[in-house]
C-alpha cells in the first residue's frame, strides 16, 4: 500500500473532470467546495487490501476528528474496495477529500476491459443477493451524494457524507430552579484531575482522584491510562479511549478500577492542550456518575429571535417538563424524563420502558429509586393480565400492590405500595411505559394519571426519535463490526486461535464474560473449551465455577435462550461460603475462599444467554454470554451476537476440518517412512527430514535404511512429483517393493526396473520418481564397500579425509516415464573418515532471488566438514540450506549422511 497527505490552502478538487457523455448517479456534485484536508492510498488486487482500506479511512478520519462518520465511511469503502480489488482483480486507489460540505471519499480502479456505458444509460445497481454488487446499494443507502464515473482507463466510484452540525458555543446560563429540582450531589463532591501524557500514561493525579479511587500517586504515575478505563465499546455508540485521548475535546461516561476491586462508574471531561514546549497531553475531569452535572455542558442550539420586549416567549411543552437545555442522548433524556415525572407526582421511584419492535415486551432504560436489581434491559411482557389494567397499552393506577400481585412485575419485592402507569404512542404504535410508585397504598387517582398523561404525549416523540437515531447508530456500528469480525476470524484456520477471537471480539464489546462450549461429534458431550472475563483476575473462579455445572443442552433453534445455572449455582456456592463465614454449623476456616466466591457470584449474577453454534446443519458447540449482577442485554446487542455466532461458527468448523486433514497429512507422511533406523556395525547413518508447508499436505519426499541379510543394509531416498495422496501412494508402493525386492536377492538395477513396471501400473495415477537405491557392506578391516544407482537423483557425494568432494555415481533415468530401462550399478569404496552424503533437491534447489544453492553450494558446504561425524556433516548442511535464504523453504528436504569412522575415532 501507498499512501499520501497533503493539505492544500484554498485548492478546490482537481479531480472533478468528468469524460463528457459519460452518465453519473448525481450530476448536483458541489464542484466549487474548498478541499482543506486531503489523503490517498492504492491497494494491491489482494484480499488482505480490503482490510488495510478500511484501517486507511478509519485512521484518515479519526484524525480529521470526524469520528461521527466513521462506521459509514468504512462500511462503504469496504464494499467498494472488495469490488475493485477481488472481483475486478485490479488495483484500486482511495482518494479522501475534507471540506466544509463533508468527507468525499473516491475509490477508483483501472479495467480497460470494460465496456463504457453509453450516455443516458441508467448504472447497474446490483443484485443484493449477490456477493458482490452491494457498493452501489449502500451508496444509495447511506451517502447524503455518490457518484460513478468512467474513462476508457478507469472506473470513479464516489460518496459524500456529511459532517453534523456543530454551532460554536457560548457561555450560558440556566432558569432559576426549586431546590428540590436541583442536581443531587454527595456531601462533598470530589473532582479527580488526571493528567495524561502523549503516550497514554499517567503523568498527574490529585488528591480527589487518590481519595475517589484509592490510589495513591506513587502507584498510579506512569501506568498507562488504558489499564484503569474500563470503556463501554457498544459497537456504534462511541470511539475508544486511544481515540477519545487524542481528540481535542471529549465528554462522556466510562468506569474507573478501584483499588479494591469495584468497577466505579464516572462522569469524564476532557481537553488536549501543551505546555510550553509545546508537549501536548490530555487533562481528565472525573467526577462520579451520579454527579455528572458538575462536569456535564449543556447542549448549545442554534440562537433563534428573541421575542420583544416585554413579550413572554412562546413555551415549548417538551422543555416546560424535560427542563432547558435537553440532554442531547437518549440515555440523558430517559433518565431526565424518571426524575421530572417522579418530583411532578412527588413519588418515591419511578421507571420508563421502551417497547421492542414487535410490541410484545418492554424493556427497561431508565429508573430512579429502584433496587439494583431492577437494571436497565430487564424485559417485561407488554400483556401481563387480561383486561385494561393488565396492558401497558392503556394508562392504570394501582391503589395496592399487595391486592394485585404481579399486576406490574418491576415493582416486586421492592416495597412500592401504589403506582400509576401510563402509555408513550407515536402515531397510535406503543413505544414505551412511563410510571411512577409510591411506598404508601392510595397514593395516586385518575387525575395524577391525567397529569402523567400528559407528560408522556409532550416527550413521547422526541423520546422515539432519539431511540431510533441510537438504534440507526448502533446498527451501522454492528456492521461495521461483523465486517470486521469476518475479516479476523478469516485470517485464520487454527482452532485454538479461532476460540480465542471469538471470546476476544465479544468480550467487552457485546458481554462481560464469554464461554465457548464444543461438541466434537453427535454422541460426544459439550467440552468447556474457553473462557473469559473482562477481568482477568475472575476467570480462574468462572472457569471453575462453569466447570462443575452440566453444560447448556445443545439445540439447533436459532437465537439467544436464557441459561439460569450459572447464576444459580453462583448464587448457592456464595450462600454456603456465607454460612460458613458466620459459622452455621458448617466446617472450615471461616474467612477461607470468601472474596473470590463472592466476586465470582457478581460476576455470573446478571443475565446469561446461550447461542447455538451451527455449521453445516450441526450443531458444532455453544457460545455463552454474561453479565454482571442484575445486568441484561439489550435486544440489538443479542441479535448482533447472533450474527456473530453464526460467522464463528462457519470459522470454527473450517479450523476443525482443517486441523482434521492435517493430523490425517501428518499420520499419512509418518507411516510414509521408516519408524526407526537400524544400527549399522561400522558405520554412522544421521538422517534430518523437514517437511515443507503447514502440514496439511503429504510431502513426495522418503528415504529408507534397512537390513536386507547377514552383513548387507540397503539404503534410499528419494522424490515423487508433486504432493497429495496422488505422491503418497507412490511413495508408499516405492518404499515397501524396494525392501521386498531388496530382500528376495534381486540385485540393485532389477530392484529398480521392477519398481518402475509397477509404477508405471498405475496408469493416470503413476507420478514419475527420482531415486538413489544402494547396498552397503560394512568391511572387517574398517572400510565399506557400496553399490548404488542413481536413477535421475541428485548425485551422491563422496567426501574423503583429505577435504576432496567427489560424485560417488553417474545420473541415469528416472523412474516412471519409460517402460524399458537398463540402469547398472557402481562400486564405491567409503575408506575410514569417509562420508557419503545424499539429499534431495528440496536442498540443492533452495533459492534467494535468482540464486541458487545447486550442487557446487553443497560441493562448497561439504568440503568445510572433514573429521565431522555423520550427525554434525547432516546439520551442518541443512543449517547452510536454511541461511541461504530468508524465506521458509518451499519444498520438503531430506539428508542421509553415512560415515566410516577414523582411526583416530
Amino acid at each position: 500500500m501507498t499512501t499520501g497527505v497533503q493539505v492544500p490552502e484554498g485548492q478546490g478538487d482537481p479531480r472533478q473532470n468528468r469524460t463528457p457523455g459519460v452518465p453519473t448517479q448525481d450530476r448536483t456534485r458541489p464542484r466549487s467546495s474548498v478541499i482543506t484536508a486531503r489523503a490517498a492510498a492504492s491497494f494491491e488486487p489482494a484480499g488482505r487490501s480490503v482490510a488495510a482500506a478500511r484501517s486507511f479511512v478509519r485512521d484518515t478520519l479519526q484524525g480529521w476528528g470526524c469520528g461521527d462518520i466513521i462506521d459509514d465511511a468504512v462500511v462503504l469503502t469496504s464494499e467498494l474496495v472488495t469490488n475493485a480489488v477481488v472481483h475486478a482483480g485490479t488495483t484500486a486507489e482511495v482518494l479522501c477529500l475534507l471540506s466544509a460540505d463533508g468527507v468525499r471519499v473516491e475509490v477508483s480502479d483501472r479495467y480497460p476491459e470494460r465496456e463504457i456505458p453509453v450516455q443516458q444509460v441508467q448504472v447497474s445497481m446490483g443484485n443484493p443477493d449477490r456477493e458482490g454488487g452491494r457498493g452501489l446499494q449502500l451508496c444509495a443507502a447511506i451517502a447524503a451524494r455518490w457518484g460513478v464515473e468512467y474513462t476508457p482507463t478507469h472506473k470513479r466510484v464516489w460518496f459524500q457524507l456529511p459532517l453534523p452540525d456543530r454551532v460554536p458555543g457560548t457561555r450560558s446560563a440556566g432558569p432559576s430552579l426549586p431546590v428540590r429540582m436541583l442536581p443531587p450531589t454527595d456531601g462533598r463532591v470530589r473532582v479527580a484531575v488526571v493528567q495524561i501524557d502523549r503516550h497514554g500514561t499517567i503523568a498527574a493525579w490529585n488528591d480527589d482522584a487518590q481519595r475517589l479511587f484509592g490510589y495513591a500517586p506513587e502507584q498510579i504515575v506512569g501506568k498507562p491510562f488504558t489499564d484503569l478505563a474500563a470503556w463501554p465499546h457498544t459497537p456504534g455508540t462511541g470511539t475508544g479511549v486511544a481515540e477519545a485521548l487524542q481528540l481535542s475535546r471529549w465528554e462522556g461516561s466510562y468506569g474507573i478500577r478501584a483499588a479494591e476491586g469495584p468497577l466505579i462508574r464516572v462522569y469524564a471531561s476532557h481537553l488536549r492542550v501543551r505546555d510550553t514546549e509545546g508537549e501536548p497531553s490530555t487533562v481528565c475531569l472525573l467526577v462520579r456518575e451520579h454527579e455528572r452535572a458538575v462536569l456535564q455542558s449543556p447542549s448549545r442550539a442554534p440562537a433563534t429571535d428573541a421575542p420583544a420586549a416585554g413579550e413572554p416567549g412562546p413555551a415549548d411543552p417538551f422543555e416546560v417538563f424535560i427542563g432547558s437545555p435537553a440532554p442531547d442522548d437518549l440515555d440523558g433524556l430517559l433518565q431526565r424524563t424518571v426524575e421530572r415525572a417522579r418530583d411532578i407526582l412527588d413519588g418515591d421511584a419511578a421507571f420508563l420502558l421502551l417497547a421492542t419492535d414487535d410490541e410484545t415486551e418492554l424493556e427497561v432504560r431508565a429508573s430512579t429509586g429502584l433496587p439494583s436489581a431492577r437494571q436497565r434491559f430487564a424485559r417485561v411482557p407488554v400483556e401481563v393480565a387480561h383486561g385494561r389494567f393488565g396492558s401497558a397499552r392503556m394508562p392504570a393506577v394501582h391503589e395496592d400492590l399487595t391486592n394485585a400481585k404481579g399486576a406490574v412485575p418491576l415493582l416486586e419485592d421492592t416495597g412500592m405500595r401504589s403506582v400509576v402507569t401510563v402509555p408513550l404512542k407515536v402515531e397510535g404504535r406503543l413505544t414505551g411505559s412511563l410510571g411512577v410508585a409510591a411506598e404508601t397504598p392510595a397514593r395516586y387517582s385518575n387525575e395524577e394519571a391525567l397529569r402523567l398523561q400528559f407528560a408522556a404525549d409532550r416527550i413521547a416523540l422526541a423520546v422515539e426519535s432519539a431511540r431510533l437515531g441510537e438504534l440507526e447508530r448502533l446498527r451501522r456500528g454492528s456492521l461495521s463490526f461483523l465486517v470486521e469480525a469476518s475479516d479476523l476470524l478469516a485470517g485464520t484456520l487454527d482452532r485454538d486461535q479461532t476460540l480465542a477471537l471469538m471470546a476476544q471480539m465479544t468480550v467487552p464489546t457485546l458481554a462481560t464474560w464469554c464461554a465457548v462450549y464444543t461438541i466434537a461429534d453427535q454422541s460426544s458431550e459439550p467440552y468447556l473449551s474457553y473462557v473469559l472475563h473482562e477481568d482477568e483476575e475472575r476467570i480462574d473462579g468462572l472457569k471453575a465455577l462453569l466447570s462443575r455445572i452440566d453444560p447448556p443442552e445443545p439445540v439447533t433453534t436459532p437465537g439467544a435462550r436464557v441459561w439460569k445455572a450459572p447464576a444459580d449455582a453462583a448464587h448457592q456456592a456464595a450462600l454456603r461460603t456465607s454460612m460458613r463465614r458466620f459459622d452455621l454449623g458448617q466446617a472450615g476456616d471461616a474467612d477461607s475462599g470468601v472474596g473470590p466466591t463472592l466476586a465470582t457470584a457478581s460476576a455470573v449474577g446478571g443475565e446469561t444467554v446461550v447461542l447455538p453454534l451451527v455449521a453445516r446443519n450441526r450443531v458444532i458447540g455453544m457460545l455463552t454470554l454474561g453479565k454482571p449482577s442484575d445486568d441484561h442485554f439489550r435486544q440489538e446487542i443479542l441479535e448482533l451476537a447472533e450474527d456473530l455466532s453464526r460467522r464463528a461458527a462457519l470459522a470454527l468448523d473450517n479450523a476443525r476440518l482443517y486441523s482434521e486433514r492435517t493430523a490425517i497429512s501428518q499420520s499419512l507422511q509418518r507411516s510414509l517412512l521408516p519408524p526407526e533406523l537400524p544400527d549399522v556395525p561400522g558405520v554412522e547413518v544421521e538422517v534430518i527430514y523437514r517437511a515443507a508447508g503447514e502440514g496439511n499436505e503429504v510431502g513426495g519426499d522418503f528415504y529408507d535404511l534397512f537390513p536386507i541379510r547377514d552383513g548387507a543394509y540397503g539404503f534410499a531416498i528419494g522424490d515423487v512429483c508433486g504432493t497429495g495422496p496422488e505422491a503418497a501412494a507412490v511413495t508408499g508402493l516405492a518404499r515397501h517393493a524396494l525392501r521386498l525386492l531388496a530382500r528376495e536377492g534381486f540385485t540393485g538395477p532389477a530392484v529398480l526396473e521392477r519398481l518402475n513396471a509397477a509404477i508405471l501400473d498405475e496408469g493416470a495415477r503413476s507420478r514419475f520418481l527420482t531415486l538413489l537405491y544402494g547396498e552397503l557392506w560394512p568391511q572387517e578391516d574398517g572400510s565399506a564397500r557400496l553399490k548404488v544407482v542413481c536413477a535421475g537423483h541428485p548425485l551422491p557425494l563422496r567426501l574423503r579425509q583429505t577435504g576432496v568432494v567427489e560424485a560417488a555415481a553417474e545420473p541415469q533415468p528416472l523412474l516412471g516415464v519409460m517402460e524399458d530401462l537398463e540402469l547398472y550399478e557402481q562400486t564405491v569404496c567409503l575408506d575410514p573418515g569417509d562420508v557419503l552424503l545424499c539429499v534431495t533437491d528440496g536442498v540443492t534447489e533452495r533459492r534467494e532471488g535468482t540464486r541458487m544453492l545447486g550442487d557446487d553450494g553443497l560441493t562448497d558446504v561439504l568440503t568445510q566438514c572433514t573429521g565431522l561425524t555423520a550427525g554434525a556433516v547432516a546439520a551442518r548442511v541443512m543449517r547452510a540450506v536454511e541461511r541461504f535464504a530468508s524465506d521458509a523453504p518451499s519444498d520438503d528436504m531430506a539428508i542421509l549422511a553415512m560415515r566410516v569412522p577414523g582411526l583416530q575415532d
